[in-house]
């Protein structure tokens, strides 16, 4: 049973008593989100004609050193909510047009989420729900999302455990991620498409290849193709851009170089991996980060 009295959310399994002070990640008892809003950068299934309806969550269970939500990851940037409030943003999201409800960094909070989700179906809230997450994840937190979540948008960040170790204090990262995805496959199935290309159903695993790390990339997209094939989406981002503190690590303190990331793509297509976003370059600028001013925290536009 998930608990945040003697918290078990995610991997680490701190055991705080998060009415009483701050797990690992940083959260306490209460809901913090930095942003409420409608985005149009995430992967076009997603988005529709207004955008996905985001809600970026404060804190988070990684500590990656190149994290560029560093400040609402790691610092905690965002204001408090209820579970009432927090139903009601949901259906403000629903409201404004979005076309999905994206829950970003959520796993700390899933107990809130699933309560929040309850009150707001109640009142009619129907879009799909996505949830947003770093990849790591415990089974049995992701077993509670049933009959909650629609699509599952995990990244699968390492393959190795040094890669976790080093950049984001998680040596069992892939572990964890891996038998996480597979029960979001099993919970949501094989992706399902309406006829406009807007995904209702299924998972979508985002893969960032980081430089230095291509081939490391290539044992990923390997395991994700021979373990689900056709079923899942992939996104192979090439975003990368050496943030927060990056600098410390030499390997990854550059930009990704346009072969490192078509040699990754080129692999991926030779396996017979087909069902794949790809991005433009352009796409690795600190300008994509968003601005995290509590717009639509509290109410309003």
């Amino acid at each position: 049973m998930l608990s945040i009295t003697k918290c078990n959310l995610c991997p680490r399994r701190c055991g705080v008593n998060r009415t009483q002070r701050a797990g690992f990640c940083g959260a306490g008892d209460k809901v913090r989100i930095a942003l409420v809003s409608l985005h149009q950068w995430e992967e076009p299934c997603l988005v529709g004609e207004k955008g996905a309806g985001t809600v970026f969550f404060s804190y988070c269970n990684l500590r990656c050193v190149y994290c560029q939500n560093h400040e609402i990851s790691h610092g905690g940037k965002g204001e408090e909510v209820t579970v009432a409030r927090l139903a009601e943003i949901f259906l403000e999201q629903q409201v404004r047009g979005a076309a999905t409800l994206d829950l970003v960094t959520p796993t700390h909070y899933v107990p809130q989420i699933i309560a929040a989700l309850d009150m707001a179906k109640e009142k009619g809230f129907a879009l799909p729900v996505v949830y947003n997450s770093s990849g790591y994840e415990t089974v049995e937190t992701i077993e509670a999302l049933r009959g909650y979540v629609d699509i599952f948008l995990p990244d699968l960040k390492y393959r190795e455990e040094a890669s976790g170790s080093a950049y984001s204090a998680a040596a069992d990262y892939f572990a964890c991620a891996s038998a996480a995805i597979r029960k979001m496959v099993e919970i949501a199935g094989p992706v399902q498409f309406a006829a406009d290309g807007q995904l209702q159903k299924g998972v979508l695993v985002r893969h960032m290849i980081l430089p230095g790390h291509r081939h490391e990339s290539m044992a990923i997209v390997k395991w994700l193709w021979e373990t689900f094939g056709k079923t899942i989406q992939v996104s192979l981002m090439s975003q990368y851009t050496p943030m927060y503190k990056a600098s410390e690590h030499k390997k990854i303190n550059r930009r990704l170089t346009t072969f490192e990331y078509e040699s990754v793509v080129d692999y991926a297509l030779s396996l017979g991996l087909e069902n794949a976003y790809v991005q433009e370059r352009r796409s690795a600028s600190e300008e994509f980060v968003p601005d995290f001013n509590g717009a639509g925290v509290q109410g309003g536009e």
